[in-house]
């Protein structure tokens, strides 16, 4: 007899890991409360870029596949995987998905279940809050009567090199034997598991990997800003400092951070510092503060830019290029190009984007959506590069614009000022 796996959340995470249990063998329900998303995927129709459609089609035609936005059909699971966003409110973590996920199932949970959080959340939500729920909402006890496990996602959506089959996984357990019911199962996943000795250091680790960048992404915005001030090529600094063979890890400056974790999770771990010990965790705050303001210190390069070919920035007509947050990435909604669009057009700017990942429905009202033509590119007082797919043709972007600011370090010319 298969298994049975439920994946809470059908998102860029949970949609993945549906699919690779398939191919694993497993019966796997998808529960996913928005109703256009589950209609979508029994359409086999994905909306994940890192899942196709004909993945999707291959999943339902092995009848070891369904979504759906009823809890019932969660019932008798062997395995349930929670996926569900954490996002901040007020400052302050948000935990209401991960707290209606964990009062839905509990009903449901059978003893020998294993229950998985993957969301990301600071150290000891699963064992303070979760587990709670769980029990008394089944009257079973952990971990005598279920198992139950925190494993951090690492999916990195758009990324062809590492995916989820073969990114290592970091697994946990609140017991010796929770540990092994979940090493087990995400064995049967992933090419590579790392078990670590508890529940709060795997919920650690997830915040330690995106504090790191989020930190070192603030260091080279911070520097792009002051060596500019300077007159000195911050990325000729940058191509000189990453031939470094040892003790440099490279990375670039932008219009910000944006995406579902970089924004949010080192706030977590500085919410938990806060919380617990009554300390500011100052090397997160300052790079929060940093990162914040990119978008504003974009529009105010632009600004300058225009007004030394005596344009103002009121009708000037911007063309933003790239909306998504990450290169090759479609979802925008948490993009630093997105706030430097609303920023520009309540300044009075006439503003187009392009971008073929973004659907028009996620744009702020009054942005336009257009391709970037030989006409498009000549009609723009400014060319801004907020977001650097590859799909755009730089050498056009070049030849055809009057003036290019350049946040990417894609182009080049007499008519281009980089970030």
């Amino acid at each position: 007899m298969r298994e049975k796996l439920v994946v809470v959340g059908q998102g860029y995470v949970g949609l993945p890991l549906a699919m690779r249990a398939v191919n694993a063998g497993f019966d796997v329900v998808g529960i996913d409360l928005d109703e256009w998303r589950v209609k979508r995927l029994n359409a086999a129709e994905s909306y994940v870029e890192d899942v196709g459609d004909e993945q999707l089609s291959a999943a339902h035609r092995s009848a070891r596949y369904r979504a759906s936005t009823d809890y019932a059909d969660a019932a008798g699971f062997d395995v349930c995987v929670i996926t569900v966003p954490t996002p901040l409110r007020e400052g302050a973590p948000d935990l209401r998905y991960i707290g209606s996920a964990g009062e839905s199932l509990a009903p449901l949970l059978r003893p020998g279940a294993t229950v998985i959080l993957e969301s990301t959340t600071y150290p000891g939500t699963t064992e303070e809050y979760l587990l709670p729920l769980l029990e008394e909402g089944s009257g079973l006890r952990a971990p005598e009567d279920f198992f139950l496990g925190y494993s951090p996602e690492r999916i990195d959506p758009g990324n062809s090199r590492w995916r989820l089959e073969n990114t290592p996984k970091v697994v946990s357990g609140i017991d010796e034997a929770s540990l092994e019911k979940i090493r087990t199962f995400y064995g049967r996943i992933v090419e590579e598991v790392v078990a670590v000795s508890s529940l709060q250091v795997a919920e650690l680790c997830k915040l330690l990997e995106n504090t790191f960048r989020h930190v070192n992404i603030a260091l080279v915005n911070e520097l792009s800003i002051f060596a500019q001030q300077l007159g000195i090529d911050v990325w000729e600094a940058i191509d000189a400092a990453s031939t470094k063979p040892f003790g440099y890890m490279r990375f670039t400056p932008g219009p910000g951070v944006g995406g579902h974790c970089l924004p949010i999770d080192p706030s977590y771990l500085s919410w938990k510092v806060k919380r617990s010990l009554g300390h500011n965790f100052r090397f997160v705050e300052l790079a929060n503060d940093i990162n914040d303001h990119m978008p504003d210190h974009v529009v105010h390069r632009l600004i300058l830019g225009l007004n030394r070919q005596c344009k103002p920035i009121r009708g000037s007509r911007v063309l933003l290029l790239g909306l998504a947050y990450k290169k090759n990435a479609g979802d925008c909604r948490e993009s630093p190009a997105i706030e430097v669009a609303r920023a520009l057009s309540k300044l009075g700017a006439d503003v187009g984007a392009a971008d073929p990942h973004v659907d028009d429905f996620l744009l702020p009202p009054g942005i336009e959506l257009v391709e970037p033509t030989n006409k498009e590119l000549a009609r723009a007082d400014a060319v801004v590069v907020l977001t650097d797919h590859d799909c755009f043709d730089y050498e056009l972007i070049e030849r055809e614009s009057t003036f290019v600011f350049d946040t990417r370090n894609r182009c080049r010319g007499p008519n281009v000022e980089r970030l």
